[in-house]
C-alpha cells in the first residue's frame, strides 16, 4: 500500500482483527454486486470506501424517479441513465483508487458464470427469485461465497452462503426453487427507505469480513429484521443433504 492508502485506511488498520494484512486482502479483493438498487447502493458505497480492489456493478435497469427515495447511489439528474453506470460515477467520486466495472445488463447464463468465477465474494442485491437462484447456482459451481440480502416493506433478511464450507447451506436449501413462494417486490408492496440501508450495509460488512478473513460470517444463519419494532431474530439454516444444487447431485 502507498503512504496515502495507509492513511486513508488507518482506522481499519488500527483494528487488530484487520490490520495491514487484512486491509491488503481487502485491497486485492474482487466483489461482484448483482443489483445497483436499494441494497446495492449502500453495500457498494461502503465497499468502495473501504478500499475493495475491484467492484463490479451489474444491473440492467435504468434510474427512475421512484428509486431516489432509497437508492442513494443515484441522483435526480441521472433519471433514465443505466443504474450500473450511474453507480460507477458515484463510486469513482468517492474513491478513485477502486477499479470499477459497470455492467449495464442483467447477468444470465455464461456471462453470469464468468463474472461469478472472477469474484472473491458475490453480493445478491437483486429483487427477484429467478436471479437469486441463478446467482446461487453460479456461486456453488464456482465455490464463491454469496452474501444474500432482501428488503421489502418493513422486513429485512440477511445470510451468507459459503460453498467452500462443507456444512454451509445454499440459497436453494433455504428457499427451494419451484416451490409456491409469493414473490414480494418493493415496486408493488413498497419499502421503508432506511431498511435498504440497514441490510445493504450489513451485506458490505459480511463481504469485508470474508475478504479480510476476520470475525464469523453469517454462514448457516438467517437474520430477520423487523423495521417497525427494530428487533432482530436469528434462525439457523442447515444444509439440505438432498439439495439438487449444493448436495451430492449438484456437486
Amino acid at each position: 500500500m502507498t503512504d496515502a492508502e495507509l492513511v486513508r485506511y488507518s482506522r481499519h488498520i488500527l483494528l487488530n482483527e484487520i490490520g495491514v494484512e487484512g486491509q491488503e486482502r481487502i485491497r486485492q479483493g474482487q466483489v461482484l454486486i448483482v443489483g445497483a438498487g436499494g441494497l446495492g447502493s449502500p453495500a457498494s458505497l461502503y465497499l468502495a470506501a473501504a478500499g475493495v480492489g475491484t467492484l463490479t456493478l451489474a444491473d440492467g435497469d435504468t434510474v427512475d424517479l421512484t428509486n431516489l427515495q432509497r437508492q442513494i447511489l443515484h441522483r435526480e439528474d441521472r433519471v433514465g441513465q443505466a443504474k450500473a453506470e450511474s453507480g460507477r460515477q458515484t463510486l469513482a467520486a468517492l474513491n478513485p483508487d477502486v477499479a470499477l466495472r459497470a455492467l449495464n445488463q442483467r447477468l444470465v447464463g455464461e456471462a453470469l458464470d464468468a463474472e461469478v468465477a472472477r469474484a472473491d465474494v458475490v453480493l445478491d442485491c437483486c429483487d427477484n427469485f429467478a436471479t437469486r437462484h441463478a446467482v446461487n447456482r453460479a456461486c456453488v459451481a464456482a465455490g464463491v461465497p454469496l452474501v444474500s440480502g432482501a428488503a421489502v416493506r418493513f422486513d429485512g433478511q440477511l445470510s451468507v452462503f459459503d460453498p467452500r464450507q462443507d456444512a454451509s447451506p445454499c440459497y436453494h436449501c433455504l428457499f427451494p426453487e419451484g416451490e409456491d413462494v409469493e414473490e414480494v417486490r418493493c415496486a408493488v408492496m413498497g419499502v421503508f427507505a432506511p431498511l435498504t440501508g440497514i441490510i445493504g450495509t450489513l451485506q458490505a460488512a459480511e463481504a469485508l469480513k470474508l475478504l479480510a478473513g476476520c470475525g464469523e460470517p453469517l454462514v448457516g444463519k438467517l437474520q430477520l429484521f423487523d423495521g417497525l419494532t427494530s428487533q432482530w431474530r436469528t434462525v439457523r439454516v442447515p444444509r439440505d443433504p438432498a439439495c439438487p444444487v449444493c448436495g451430492p447431485r449438484g456437486r
